[in-house]
């Protein structure tokens, strides 16, 4: 599950336990109602978003196998999924992740939804792994992949050689911020980013509708453009009816 810890200004939200941390419908929605409980917080427009997780993996994308057992879920998934990113996007404040094992496929997007991605060098890799596992990439996967991922060589890895990039090749491609010795110096260093960006101030609102903007076209394959518009203030809507 997660869990939230407030210190002052930092909101950090922790994919608890040493399990995989696989993306299913329980888990996407304890992660979007702590969200949305970041957003009600009166200071959540004067602060900063840190997700980061236990155990050796940040993420390992979608429940394959609750998938298999009951195919009407992979909808679900992919819905809730499309509907957390959008809250993140459009929360009123800068976010980070911490990257402190493997994120693989729902789970690298999950990562890469955020502004800024810190990742430990000693374990772990950002792995986009539908062409090993011979899955089809969902269009709003790829629009986030475009918007994310700037060189087109870099894209091209990710996506069509399936490339298990570690710490030090994401700070090279552009996709990782910046690249630490452990978990713990990673999650530090993510907390020493939140404050400086704390102390530079600014109004998480006005934050938030311009990320939106920069992201609209991820927005347009997640929650449709009539009703980003609104989200900043009001959160994001299910998405479910849109699949």
């Amino acid at each position: 599950m997660c869990s939230l810890e407030k210190r002052d200004r930092l909101f950090i939200l922790k994919l608890t336990g040493d399990g995989e941390h696989r993306l299913n419908p329980t888990l996407l929605d304890s992660l979007r109602s702590t969200i949305n409980k970041i957003r009600s917080d009166p200071s959540s427009s004067r602060s900063v978003l840190i997700t980061t997780s236990d155990g050796k993996f940040f993420s390992n994308g979608y429940d394959l196998a609750l998938a298999e057992s009951n195919p009407s879920l992979s909808v679900v998934m992919d819905a809730k999924l499309r509907s957390l990113i959008a809250d993140l996007i459009s929360l009123p404040m800068p976010t980070i992740a911490a990257v402190t094992g493997h994120a693989s496929a729902a789970g690298c997007i999950l990562a890469m939804s955020h502004d800024y991605v810190l990742m430990r060098r000693d374990r772990g890799f950002l792995y986009m792994s539908e062409l090993d596992i011979e899955l089809k990439v969902p269009a709003w996967f790829m629009a986030l992949i475009r918007v994310k991922i700037g060189s087109p060589a870099a894209r091209r890895d990710v996506m069509l050689t399936a490339a298990k990039v570690t710490a030090e090749m994401g700070v090279e491609m552009g996709i990782v911020d910046s690249a630490y010795d452990s978990a713990a110096e990673t999650v530090e260093a993510a907390v020493r980013l939140g404050e400086e960006i704390v102390m530079r101030g600014g109004d998480g609102h006005v934050y938030g509708k311009m990320r939106q903007t920069l992201l609209r076209e991820v927005l347009v394959h997640t929650i449709g453009l009539d009703e980003s518009a609104s989200s900043a203030s009001s959160g994001v809507r299910n998405t479910g009816s849109k699949l």
